[in-house]
């Protein structure tokens, strides 16, 4: 299984982002600091798509409404299955009631 480490703080992204926007390459900043190149160009495309540069992306906001909805969706399809077997289970227990009072 591979490691895992803790996200990066946003100040220490928004500072890499800064130094990548003053002209300093990904790539030095990754031997300067620990944050790997692809990981360092994430953050400097996530934070153009922030700021409304870039079109293809989607915000971060919009990102973490879209994690919102997820939570909310999976909560409420178990929700929904809960109370589809309960359903289930109480016309069970009718069925047998109501032919035997029909007799």
């Amino acid at each position: 299984m591979p490691r895992t480490r803790n996200p990066y703080p946003a100040e220490f992204r928004e500072h890499i982002v800064a130094l990548a926007q003053s002209g300093r390459s990904a790539e030095s900043l990754a031997r300067e600091f620990e944050p790997c190149v692809a990981t360092i160009h994430l953050w400097i495309k996530q934070a153009r798509a922030d700021a409304g540069q870039d079109e293809g992306g989607i915000t971060s906001d919009e990102r973490e409404e879209l994690r919102r909805l997820r939570r909310e969706n999976k909560v409420l399809r178990q929700e929904r299955d809960i109370l589809s077997k309960a359903a289930a289970w109480f016309a069970k227990d009718e069925l047998p009631s109501s032919r035997s009072s029909g007799s």
